[in-house]
């Protein structure tokens, strides 16, 4: 199963250890591919330096340590689903571009759409139904 997860999650999980989004993110390191794309590895370090500095190191080690494949965020259009929030959009290209099977996030301008593929999801809700 192939899953992306979203920024909101990542940041979530590495400033508190056993919270949902840490307990997902464990999760799908040892049982899905996780695919990443460059714009939520940059907005990750964007939100961290600004908001939680304290945490860049940690951010650092998960990203270094972390088994993923790495896509580009296509800025434009040509997947035929536009989101709401406009900065949102090249996650949700990449997402359909690459196959993803879940995005996991708990940004609700994803939550809002009605798509199949990729299926969206809050941690909660992947955590009830994989773990």
């Amino acid at each position: 199963m192939r899953v992306m997860i979203d920024t909101n999650v990542i940041i979530s999980a590495i400033l508190k250890r056993g919270s949902v989004p840490d307990l997902v993110l464990e999760y799908a390191c040892e049982n899905c591919d996780i695919v990443l794309c460059d714009h939520i590895i940059s907005e990750s370090y964007d939100v961290a330096k600004k908001r939680f500095p304290h945490r860049l190191s940690v951010l650092d080690n998960l990203f270094a340590t972390l088994r993923y494949e790495l896509v580009p965020a296509p800025r434009i259009g040509g997947v035929g689903v536009n989101i709401r929030d406009i900065k949102d959009q090249p996650i949700l290209n990449a997402a359909i571009a690459y196959d993803v099977d879940i995005l996991i996030t708990g940004d609700g301008h994803f939550l809002e759409l009605n798509i199949n593929l990729p299926e969206i999801m809050k941690p909660s809700a992947f955590l009830q139904q994989f773990m």
